[in-house]
């Protein structure tokens, strides 16, 4: 109902394909604003799925911990990230259906590279991953589509950065663009 609300109101519109019937990891890209977080959850809500997301632990503390994590929220010290991708994995294969999402830049502000903790989320727990995204451009958001991964990182992240090509954030200017560091030292790809 809250979903239906969003989108009945938003100025962007959902353009999504369908997501998996199985857990995935769902990446949230470009991750430009705050904003991001409430269409992640529209589109999450209106597809049926309850997310588990990954965020800087000062998020949780008072006076809005309790609600982050009602809304799924996972929290992660960057200082010390220790066994996180592990604790992801349990917590996938434990669920029946999950969709964890990840943002992979990181931050809302440019970078250079994408962190892995997606990648190796997706290869360890040998779930999909759905490409969500946010464009400014055409003022949309939704569900792009769910691929497995190959296990050739530089591949895979073709497939990314392919998708990712034209999609804006809310702030174009701090799109970090698909790379890994696991990728080698090359430029990165146009």
């Amino acid at each position: 109902m809250l979903a239906r609300a969003y989108w009945a109101l938003s100025r962007y519109r959902l353009q999504s394909e369908p997501p998996p019937d199985t857990s995935a990891v769902l990446i949230g890209a470009p991750h430009t604003s705050n904003w991001d977080f409430v269409i992640m959850l529209a589109i999450s809500w209106q597809h049926g799925v309850a997310p588990r997301w990954l965020g800087k632990h000062t998020l949780f503390k008072a006076p809005f911990g309790r609600l982050m994590r009602a809304l799924g929220g996972i929290p992660v010290n960057r200082a010390n990230p220790g066994r996180l991708v592990a604790e992801v994995v349990e917590l996938a294969q434990a669920e029946e259906r999950v969709f964890i999402v990840v943002t992979p830049e990181g931050t809302r502000h440019r970078g250079k590279l994408w962190k892995s903790g997606f990648y190796r989320i997706a290869r360890d727990a040998n779930l999909p991953l759905v490409l969500g995204y946010v464009d400014s451009a055409t003022r949309t958001a939704g569900l792009g589509p769910t691929m497995h991964l190959s296990g050739d990182v530089v591949a895979d992240m073709d497939q990314l950065r392919a998708f990712y090509a034209d999609k804006h954030g809310i702030r174009p200017e701090d799109f970090t663009p698909p790379r890994l560091r696991e990728e080698g030292s090359a430029e990165s790809p146009k």
